[in-house]
């Protein structure tokens, strides 16, 4: 189960995010300022926070500034009525991964926390083996007997991410959250097009298959351990 820290200073927007999270299966822990968080951050490993800006004691620019300067690597999605162009730019700057302005919907939430959640999982893990084929996320390739292509990083992540969680069903949407981000301006069709690159690729591999699912997305099948 991922564990998410909520730093907010508002109780009621605190305990929605809160409910929300939990209904999708995350552990949540809870704080009202920066110092607070630091102080749960001691005590707890977290996945990812969720951070307000402005707060007493710390806010959520210190915060951030502190965690990455003590090497914290877990995504941060800033969450403020702070919706100035120069207030984003500052917590991108600062090691933000992902920003959203008051009001927020809790489902668009609760999407970002997910594809938040698989970047760091991507990222952390590097490479993935199939039988005697590496997907190595550090050079974009996949290698093995007979085997070395250097694809494009849309192509490598979406097939990466396919990859990495065997027999689940994405959706286009997910796919496009995920490896475009959620303000892109591409559509589905985009998606298509790189399947169908990826399927010209490795259609005759057999350590894996991408699979469509008629009307919903695709979904990768592993053959090999």
């Amino acid at each position: 189960m991922f564990r998410i820290l909520i730093v907010e200073d508002n109780k009621n927007l605190l305990m929605l995010m809160k409910t929300r999270l939990e209904q999708a299966g995350y552990k949540v822990f809870q704080a009202e300022n920066g110092q607070e968080a630091l102080e749960i951050l001691e005590d707890q490993h977290v996945d990812l926070i969720i951070s307000d800006i402005m707060m007493p004691q710390m806010d959520g620019f210190e915060l951030v500034k502190s965690l990455r300067e003590a090497n914290f690597n877990m995504p941060i999605l800033i969450v403020t009525a702070k919706e100035a162009f120069e207030d984003k730019e500052k917590g991108f700057r600062l090691g933000t991964d992902d920003y959203m302005v008051k009001p927020i919907d809790m489902n668009e939430m609760v999407l970002r926390v997910a594809a938040l959640l698989r970047r760091a999982r991507i990222t952390n893990e590097h490479k993935i083996i199939i039988g005697e084929i590496v997907l190595d996320y550090d050079n974009l390739s996949v290698a093995g007997p007979g085997l070395h292509i250097e694809l494009p990083k849309k192509e490598f992540l979406l097939l990466f991410k396919l990859l990495s969680y065997p027999k689940q069903i994405f959706t286009r949407q997910q796919l496009m959250t995920e490896i475009w981000g959620m303000d892109t301006d591409i559509d589905e069709r985009t998606v298509d097009s790189h399947i169908k690159k990826l399927r010209k690729k490795f259609d005759d591999r057999p350590e894996f298959k991408i699979i469509t699912i008629r009307g919903l997305g695709y979904k990768a099948e592993k053959y090999y351990d």
